[in-house]
């Protein structure tokens, strides 16, 4: 099976940093990937010791068919990194898969990344496979199509990269036109819309919210799993764009996931159960505010109680 080159974007955490190259290194076929490691620069001189140690943890990276190191020598922002090393691995290699530092992984997600890039790579309504779900309801296929774009352990063509718009105001305009944007605020659960207008006023910096929106205009879909392949540990206030308070206790998956020939489009009870996912991660302002302190005290006083 060909094995798609896998790019990991990494800034100032190491630890997590760590925990991420060590679940990925045990995955099912992780010795014939090649991974691509960009790591950001620092915003200040204060920051530059965690960087550093980042880039050192990122050259010793093992279990891989090669390791590349993609360093920046000036803070870019994850927004800007994402996109322009994703332009540049479709570019090269025609697929990626893409993960963050704050992402562990089943040791079965490469193999389904890869099995569906191969099996889907010429299907023109799949522009995304992706690996992070939410829990779904008993019975639910081992994946399924849902329209749009995720963000957490996903992977994409070429072709389907060409989908992205950069403009957030352009693709919340054209929600707007078509009367959609209710149905892409999953009915209301949670305000992807409000995400656009923040992007397009410069209060937000996300590449996610703009490739989401891209593709559910262009009536794509992603191939989603059904089972958990993927676990975020970066809302412990350590990241700038994962809230802090919100935890991952699901065991990840440890066997394969069937992929059908004919994967079905999502169902009612499935949607309705991303509907109730998303309403958790709505979290105030106070338990994102601890969530920042106590991560903060751990990190400078490593020795002390909680």
């Amino acid at each position: 099976m060909k094995a798609a080159p896998i790019a990991l974007f990494v800034y100032r955490r190491p630890e997590h940093t760590r925990r991420t190259l060590e679940f990925l290194r045990r995955n099912v076929g992780a010795g014939e990937s090649a991974l691509h490691i960009f790591c950001d620069g620092p915003r200040s001189e204060a920051e530059k010791p965690l960087t550093d140690e980042v880039r050192e943890i990122a050259a010793r990276a093992e279990g891989f068919a090669s390791v590349e190191l993609h360093a920046a020598e000036r803070n870019r922002g994850l927004a800007a990194s994402v996109v322009a090393g994703v332009d540049e691995m479709t570019a090269r290699f025609g697929r990626v898969i893409v993960l963050e530092d704050d992402m562990e992984s089943s040791p079965y997600f490469l193999s389904f990344m890869n099995e569906a890039l191969n099996r889907f790579a010429h299907d023109g309504r799949i522009a995304e496979i992706h690996g992070y779900t939410a829990p779904l309801p008993p019975g639910t296929p081992e994946c399924f199509l849902r329209r749009g774009a995720d963000c957490w352990g996903w992977a994409t063509w070429e072709r389907g990269w060409r989908l992205f718009n950069p403009d957030a105001a352009a693709l919340l305009a054209e929600l707007k036109r078509r009367g959609e944007t209710r149905l892409f605020d999953l009915d209301g659960a949670f305000p992807f819309c409000r995400m656009l207008a923040d992007q397009a006023a410069g209060k937000l910096d996300s590449w996610a919210i703009r490739w989401q929106a891209s593709v559910f205009l262009a009536g794509k879909y992603m191939l989603q799993s059904g089972r958990p392949l993927i676990r975020n540990i970066g809302g412990d206030g350590s990241g700038r764009h994962c809230a802090a308070g919100v935890g991952e206790v699901f065991r990840l998956w440890e066997r394969p996931v069937g992929i059908p020939e004919e994967p079905e489009p999502e169902r009612e009870a499935v949607r309705q159960a991303y509907r109730a996912s998303l309403g958790n991660w709505r979290i105030p302002l106070s338990r994102r505010i601890a969530g920042k302190l106590r991560y903060e005290f751990r990190r400078l006083f490593p020795g002390g109680k909680k």
